[in-house]
């Protein structure tokens, strides 16, 4: 699968915005879904889990909808699979984030293509985990 062709500099710079709303963050501590945020949670960056079916994650309140997020939001990071992403982008663009990052294995064309279209830089097929690994350690 390709990814976005974001530089390095350009990852780096996404990478000190600290705000991000994780759809589709698990509570279950095996998964991605649940290890990337929390490693991003201790690495400095503010978490907001969204995951319908559960409250909290990692002592943090869990919201049902990236629409019941009162704060702004720079980064929505998503765990969620390709096929089910144009929904969520299309909920994401109305909090007006800087970036939306599609996690490793999660690329859909026309959803990233509305996201740009707002004015939204996007981010496909790639691990925050990594990339935070590999460029700010």
């Amino acid at each position: 699968m390709e990814q976005d062709s974001s530089n390095d500099e350009e990852i780096r710079q996404i990478l000190s915005l600290k705000k991000i709303a994780v759809i589709g963050m698990s509570k279950h501590g095996q998964k991605a879904a649940h290890y990337v945020p929390k490693y991003l949670s201790e690495n400095g960056f503010d978490i907001t889990p969204v995951n319908p079916t559960t409250d909290e994650i990692l002592g943090k309140k869990c919201y049902s909808s990236i629409l019941d997020i009162e704060d702004e939001i720079d980064i929505v990071d998503v765990f969620r699979p390709s096929d089910k992403v144009l929904p969520i982008i299309k909920e994401a663009i109305k909090k007006k984030p800087k970036v939306i990052w599609l996690q490793e294995g999660i690329h859909n064309q026309e959803a990233e293509e509305i996201a740009r279209k707002a004015g939204i830089k996007v981010v496909f097929n790639r691990c925050m985990l990594a990339e935070h690994q590999r460029l700010c350690n």
